[in-house]
């Protein structure tokens, strides 16, 4: 996930936004700094908007395992690679 690439200028431009429920408790970051401190919260936010959003999709969603580097405990598995562009 630490190797997602970001086209355009939506790196300093797009934001995501959350909000604690109190008095100016909003909190906005950039992709640019997310992907420096969390590059799988992206990957599994454009997988989550990908699935239906009903109960089936949450089950998906709950088996999305990502990983920020190539290291992950599912050795014992065998798992194969899957070539991206």
């Amino acid at each position: 996930a630490e190797k997602v690439r970001i086209t355009g200028k939506k790196e300093e431009q797009k934001t995501f936004m959350s909000f604690s429920g109190y008095v100016g408790g909003h909190k906005s970051e950039n992709v640019g700094a997310r992907r420096v401190r969390h590059p799988e919260l992206l990957i599994e936010r454009a997988v989550r908007g990908m699935i239906p959003h009903n109960r089936l999709g949450r089950s998906v969603y709950r088996k999305l395992k990502v990983y920020r580097g190539d290291t992950h405990p599912h050795a014992a598995q065998q798992p194969a690679p899957v070539k991206l562009r």
